[in-house]
């Protein structure tokens, strides 16, 4: 199976975290771990219509998982992996521009 682009990953992370909602639910997993939609749905103030939309949302983008539970409940986990991906994305780019920054500094210095 293909390894995922790394820039199409952290494209969706960054998609994902634009929403303040999508954020205070991923916060919510990692601060309480997993839940469901109506769980989440009591500690935000947010519907959970919302919640679910959101959810389905993060699933597809890898951020959390789906894992059924008792009574046909879906429990929602978060997954570090695609932040990860994000993160190196971020690291490579500040990289790139540290190293641009400081030839433009030596250059500068010296005129």
């Amino acid at each position: 199976m293909p390894q995922p682009d790394p820039e199409a990953v952290a494209e969706q992370v960054f998609t994902a975290l634009a929403d303040p909602s999508r954020r205070a639910l991923l916060a919510a997993l990692a601060a309480g771990g997993p839940a469901t939609a109506t769980e989440l749905a009591g500690r935000l103030p947010i519907t959970r219509q919302a919640i679910a939309k959101h959810l389905a949302l993060l699933t597809e983008t890898g951020l959390v998982t789906a894992e059924p539970g008792e009574r046909r409940r879906v429990r929602y986990r978060l997954r570090s992996a695609p932040m990860r991906v994000a993160q190196q994305f971020l690291a490579a780019l500040a990289r790139d521009w540290d190293g641009q920054l400081d030839a433009l500094k030596s250059h500068l210095e010296k005129e």
